[in-house]
């Protein structure tokens, strides 16, 4: 696997059990268009104004982890989570956004996609409908899978960095080490609730799980490129 995601971590053998579904998010073409910085620009805007709206769902998804938590630790955690998503992610996407031409009140504006529905609700579904691992196995591929991205991009010499890549900024984003922390600290505390939650016994369902959110973040890469 990676440094970063242990191929023995309970996350590691989740990527494991689907592992063409996860090249094609991870390795995905809008994903080699910003590598070389081929990307259309339309295609980007769309994705940032669907992923501001992501965020806000993924805020939620995080408060609904507060309520399926069962100790204070793990309250916690959702707690911090939700925060730095309200008061510091989102404001952080915003000023992103304005480099693009996109404004807050734009992005609140625009009609949620159907990828964006489909992927945000199933989140929610499962953490609903399961408990807090399930919640974690869904919101997984995002968190996780930016950071792989970043990363692998990063160390790629093939890849377009400088001035002449216009998304060198959100490659920098997503390699840097403090998002990189933030997906040590997910696969450390997945691990966690898997030994917490009875995870082995669970292990299929929850694969089941994660390989659905992973083919919908494959959707929501197409959509951007689908909006051109």
């Amino acid at each position: 696997m990676t440094d970063i995601v242990p191929a023995t971590s309970f996350l590691g053998r989740l990527i494991g059990s689907c592992p063409d579904a996860w090249r094609r998010y991870t390795e995905h073409p809008f994903v080699a268009g910003v590598a070389d910085g081929t990307l259309p620009e339309a295609a980007f805007r769309h994705y940032l104004a669907q992923d501001y709206l992501f965020l806000i769902h993924f805020a939620r998804a995080y408060a609904l982890a507060v309520y399926k938590a069962d100790d204070l630790a793990d309250m916690r955690a959702a707690a911090g989570t939700v925060n730095a998503l309200l008061d510091t992610e989102m404001s952080l996407h915003v000023q992103y956004c304005a480099g693009w031409g996109l404004t807050e009140a734009e992005m609140a504006a625009v009609p949620e996609d159907p990828a964006c529905v489909a992927y945000t609700r199933y989140v929610l579904d499962r953490g609903m409908a399961g408990d807090l691992l399930d919640l974690h196995a869904a919101l997984a591929p995002c968190v996780v899978g930016y950071g792989v991205i970043g990363a692998r991009l990063a160390a790629d010499p093939a890849t377009k960095r400088g001035d002449g890549n216009p998304y060198d900024a959100w490659i920098a984003m997503y390699s840097s080490e403090e998002y990189l922390d933030v997906v040590r600290g997910s696969v450390t505390q997945i691990d966690r609730l898997a030994a917490k939650r009875g995870g082995e016994a669970r292990f299929d369902a929850l694969a089941k799980t994660f390989a659905a959110a992973t083919e919908l973040e494959v959707d929501f890469w197409q959509m951007g490129l689908d909006a051109v």
